[in-house]
């Protein structure tokens, strides 16, 4: 990613995005084989890895034999995947190319549009022709920096890494399913396993910015668990003296138990936003 954004910076904004159709289900096996061939002397360890390729595939309770594509979980899959793409990489660099891969991911930065289409045409090519892969047309394209979803990140014009909108998304989703208010689980678990995935996700994102994303997300995200903590009062009684517990003043802790309103409107009343304030929620 940094490199991704030294290239944005340096002026190449226009960037072909090539997404490769089922990569690891469509490596083929016979070229793979001469690769490791040409570096490989020992016929011992080529007949292995060629035993490995050929491993059964279980499809409908029956065991079918691999024609093409690397078993997927595999330690032994993302290397030889690598050896594959081994040929793409020295393809792009001999062609003084500037791009990033990871994997089957894969962008190439240019300085113009016509030279993005110029490029995406020709590697298309290549990567039919020579290596037998196949490009899926309907996620590959020519992007700008901001359009750009690469490991879940995107690029502004000045090169700084952002988060993508996907990835936001996907992030929200992941959440909303979390705090479910039909969960039958305590606020305290809910709050570990959101604690547990922001760790992780936080961690992932650390170099983009997202200030303000982060500052809407956390607001939505506390409405949430705010109408979560709500809902476990159950009956009126209960949500008045759920209110009343945390502070609010008996009548109006009353005046919203008896609202008709349903339970995420009610999370987002003043009395419900007093219970349950920024302290109650470090506490």
């Amino acid at each position: 990613m940094s490199q991704a954004s030294e290239y944005v910076r340096s002026g190449y904004r226009h960037i072909v995005d090539i997404d490769l159709a089922g990569f690891f289900d469509e490596v083929n096996h016979d070229r793979l084989l001469w690769q490791l061939r040409q570096r490989i002397g020992d016929p011992v360890v080529i007949a292995l890895i060629g035993k490995f390729l050929r491993s059964g595939l279980l499809q409908g309770g029956l065991t079918c034999q691999r024609t093409k594509g690397t078993p997927q979980g595999s330690p032994l899959s993302p290397l030889l995947s690598n050896i594959v793409l081994d040929e793409l990489d020295k393809e792009l660099e001999r062609r003084g190319l500037r791009f990033v891969r990871y994997a089957d991911d894969l962008i190439i930065f240019t300085s113009s549009l016509k030279a993005a289409e110029r490029v995406e045409s020709s590697i298309a090519n290549f990567l039919g022709n020579r290596l037998k892969l196949k490009v899926n047309a309907a996620e590959s394209g020519i992007r700008r920096p901001t359009e750009l979803n690469f490991l879940g990140h995107g690029l502004l014009g000045n090169g700084d890494l952002i988060l993508s909108r996907e990835s936001y998304q996907r992030l929200q989703y992941r959440l909303k399913s979390k705090t479910q208010r039909n969960r039958g689980i305590s606020l305290a678990r809910m709050i570990d396993e959101i604690n547990v995935l922001m760790r992780g996700w936080l961690q992932y994102f650390r170099h983009a910015k997202m200030k303000m994303k982060l500052v809407k997300l956390l607001s939505w995200l506390r409405r949430r668990l705010r109408c979560f903590r709500l809902k476990q009062g159950k009956r009126i009684i209960g949500v008045a003296r759920l209110l009343k517990g945390l502070g609010v003043p008996k009548w109006r802790s009353w005046l919203l138990a008896l609202s008709s309103k349903g339970w995420y409107t009610k999370s987002g009343s003043p009395p419900n936003q007093e219970a349950m304030n920024l302290s109650w929620f470090n506490d």
